[in-house]
């Protein structure tokens, strides 16, 4: 066999329907990379890119000779919905290159699963769907997706093998890339089309119900799991897909995609059962939070062991401004002491901290500019008192959890002291799932009796080596991405659905 040409592209992006739209520069922030520099980054040995498509390259190198095309690998943090003319140049590159260099034996795709456009529900779908007529019906096409991924027919009829996350937090992007480029091998070698079953179930669970080391989700996804070790080399793959609530779009819905080696009615068979397996959970995809006001009291007890809070309705990783003061407020109300909080995304805070410098003290005032109109009602002003206790760049490298290992540009950076109270400021909108962010300012989170982090989730691995999960509290706290879903506007789910709608019924026969 000669080495297999496959072309290399990708448009990551998590849309919260109801946060400001995503723009050019929040991709180019991020990540933009084409031709030898998308190559060169993941091959790197700390890429800054998503750690699955190094995972893919690495995998490929490392199982075969084989002719890369690097197109144009593009990814934001989470946002809204995408620009139509932003969308169309990503995706009118792509397909230019595609065009320009082919033809291919495989493609691969990195994307997300659920963005949203201005103009489309599924603009994954469409895209795959745009590299699917560029490069005709032959190719195989491989794609990796989040685990909130939103399914849709066109995504899962433009592709022939589609793997999803199985963590969550996300630990496991590395090993899915090279799932990705294993089956991907596999098919190339036996010459066999993969067929792919698809089940869509409607339940629209929050993120925070969809942790892998628990019951449910975590059971469910073991019992995929498992299933497709006891079928054999019947199955490629079983991906349990929870979706993303706040898209907010008609495919929303917990989804099961099994991807057979080459049986239809093995991979349909697999995913029913599958799905009759997460309509037995339902009970499950409901979470309980606490309030702030026993947040605000837990943290002033001096009797509790050390506790995190998750910030949960201001988690920059869903959409969320990373800008809130409710619960920051709240604290210093009550002369909290020893808590490290993080991290404030206020580029405006930060310089000026770089300003005055190391051991300086001035009013630091938060959210002086208070951004996208979408947030302001929830970004409130709030100024304290402050010293400055050390200023960073922001370029680091993860110790743990999901960004361990990858390159971040946090920009500039300070650590503040509000009396007790020491405040993480960044300039780049980041979720703080990583101990990094207090490290590099020399914070040391193994001495704070309590630590908040405007994070949903992805902290629980990051932090685990100090916090057991019954030291862990989700607090109720407003934002974009309160996970109390009756609180939401939604206008396109797919109703009845669970857990909005309780007399929503289901049945495979129904619905398959």
């Amino acid at each position: 066999m000669t080495a297999p040409k496959v072309a290399l592209l990708g448009m990551i992006l998590e849309s919260n329907r109801f946060a400001r739209p995503a723009t050019e520069e929040d991709f180019r922030s991020l990540t933009w990379l084409e031709g030898a520099a998308l190559l060169d980054g993941a091959r790197s040995a700390t890429p800054a890119l998503a750690a699955e498509f190094a995972a893919f390259v690495r995998a490929m190198d490392a199982t075969g000779p084989w002719h890369p095309v690097p197109c144009t690998l593009a990814a934001s943090h989470p946002a809204g919905p995408v620009a139509r003319d932003v969308f169309d140049q990503i995706s009118g590159r792509i397909t230019d290159q595609l065009i320009a260099h082919g033809p291919f034996d495989a493609v691969y795709i990195c994307n997300h699963g659920a963005m949203v456009a201005e103009h489309s529900h599924d603009p994954d779908g469409e895209l795959m769907q745009r590299v699917r007529a560029a490069i005709g019906a032959g190719p195989i096409i491989v794609s990796t997706l989040d685990l909130h991924a939103n399914m849709s027919d066109q995504m899962v009829k433009a592709c022939d093998v589609i793997v999803g996350y199985r963590t969550n937090p996300h630990v496991d992007m590395f090993e899915r890339g090279e799932d990705a480029a294993f089956s991907l091998r596999r098919c190339l070698a036996s010459g066999r089309r993969p067929k792919i079953a698809f089940k869509k179930l409607p339940i629209v669970p929050a993120s925070v119900t969809l942790l892998t080391a628990e019951a449910p989700y975590g059971d469910l996804i073991n019992f995929g799991q498992q299933r497709q070790a006891e079928l054999g080399g019947a199955i490629l793959n079983v991906s349990d897909f929870g979706n993303f609530v706040f898209s907010d779009t008609p495919n929303n819905g917990l989804s099961v995609v099994v991807t057979a080696r080459d049986d239809p009615d093995v991979a349909e068979a697999l995913a029913s059962e599958i799905a009759d397996k997460a309509w037995s959970m339902l009970e499950g995809f409901v979470r309980n939070l606490t309030s702030v006001e026993k947040a605000v009291a837990l943290a002033c007890d001096p009797e509790r062991p050390p506790v995190i809070f998750s910030d949960a309705g201001d988690n920059p990783g869903g959409g969320g401004s990373g800008r809130t003061t409710e619960l920051l407020a709240a604290l210093h109300a009550i002369g909290a002491k020893n808590i490290l909080y993080g991290s404030f995304c206020d580029p405006d805070l930060a310089i000026e901290a770089h300003q005055i410098g190391a051991g300086g003290r001035f009013t630091a005032k938060f959210n002086r500019n208070s951004g996208d109109e979408r947030w302001e009602k929830w970004d409130q002003p709030f100024q304290a008192a402050a010293k400055v206790l050390a200023l960073h760049d922001g370029a680091v490298v993860g110790e743990r959890g999901i960004t361990k290992g990858r390159q971040l540009s946090l920009g500039p950076c300070a650590a503040l002291d509000l009396d007790g109270i020491r405040v993480v400021v960044i300039s780049d909108r980041s979720q703080t799932a990583d101990p990094v962010f207090f490290h590099m300012l020399g914070l040391d989170v193994g001495t704070a009796t309590c630590v908040v982090v405007k994070s949903r989730g992805h902290f629980r691995a990051g932090f685990a080596a100090w916090f057991a999960p019954d030291q862990v509290y989700e607090v109720d706290t407003a934002g974009l991405t309160s996970p109390v879903l009756d609180r939401w506007p939604f206008e396109f789910l797919p109703r009845p659905c669970l857990p909005l709608d309780p007399e929503t019924t289901w049945s495979d026969a129904d619905h398959g």
